[in-house]
């Protein structure tokens, strides 16, 4: 039977942003940032009651259409527990559809705040498998989960009907990793930067991706030298740049300059990954162009507090 939370409990969830791919970890490899949502959630006596501030105010639904309670639902029902009404405030920093996770901290912060609620009930790995649910890949939401960087996996049953499972460990980033995201005054939708992909790639693009993906995980813990050899990619941002020139251009020109750029997940925003500060005559040519520049440090996992 149902466990009913108390009218009153309440949980405060501070979710990391994240970045995906990082180059050649094409829904593999992802990064957890320090650009942070905030929600509250309150158990009140009935209805579902909706507010958000910051980023996405006033243009994301105010009702059960939010990701962020359709993800406490579903982790409310994970947990087993019931509540007779939700008050949910969120007062978001990450931007909307920009490459930076947004969509997944918001199905973290859900299903983690459900998590408070029931009393910490669900592990790591139902949270991951929960939240990934809602990308259809995990390397967002595991990175908002576990903090630092993540490299994924999801496995597809073969009798078609089972739902996948998603899974990933945690790598621990080097101290001496700095984070600078260039991110332009526009939007990105996912489905519709991946429609540019091919269905097929070579084998000599997909053993080139195989063994930067290997580079990279060296480089992220243990040899941040090998960042710019690292961040090289043949099965994305190539396909990708026709419908992200900003981007593409911004890539291009910070990596012909020796930093380790790349395009942060789906994009726009374009990822530094580095030892060394970029040269600030560029940062000030960026923000010239309405290019938003944001100096930030590997995040740590998603924190909950219950009250």
């Amino acid at each position: 039977m149902s466990v009913e939370i108390p009218v009153g409990k309440k949980v405060q969830v501070k979710v990391p942003g994240s970045s995906a791919n990082l180059g050649p970890g094409f829904d593999t490899l992802g990064l957890a940032v320090g650009i942070y949502d905030y929600v509250e959630v309150e158990v009140i006596d009935s209805g579902l009651e909706v507010e958000v501030t910051g980023e996405g105010a006033g243009e994301v639904p105010l009702d059960e259409r939010h990701l962020v309670v359709r993800a406490l639902r579903e982790g409310l029902k994970a947990a087993d527990v019931t509540v007779r009404g939700l008050r949910v405030s969120c007062n978001n920093s990450i931007p909307q559809s920009r490459g930076l996770g947004s969509s997944a901290a918001a199905a973290v912060a859900g299903v983690t705040a459900a998590n408070g609620l029931a009393g910490f009930t669900l592990d790591n790995r139902k949270l991951i498998q929960l939240a990934s649910t809602f990308e259809g890949h995990p390397d967002n939401a595991a990175a908002s989960v576990l903090g630092h960087a993540v490299v994924s996996w999801t496995n597809v049953p073969v009798d078609g009907r089972t739902a996948p499972q998603y899974f990933a460990s945690r790598i621990n980033v080097h101290e001496d990793i700095r984070i600078t995201a260039l991110v332009p005054d526009f939007h990105a939708s996912t489905e519709a930067v991946r429609r540019v992909l091919p269905t097929d790639v070579s084998h000599l693009d997909a053993r080139f991706n195989v063994s930067r993906t290997a580079v990279m995980t060296v480089a992220l813990r243990d040899d941040p030298s090998l960042l710019w050899e690292g961040t090289r990619d043949r099965l994305h941002q190539t396909y990708r740049a026709e419908v992200l020139p900003i981007t593409a251009e911004w890539v291009n020109r910070l990596r012909n300059q020796g930093y380790p750029a790349f395009l942060s997940g789906a994009g726009p925003t374009i990822m530094v990954l580095s030892t060394e500060a970029i040269d600030d005559s560029l940062l000030e040519e960026a923000k010239g162009r309405g290019i938003r520049v944001h100096e930030l440090k590997v995040a740590g996992p998603v924190e909950v507090t219950v009250q």
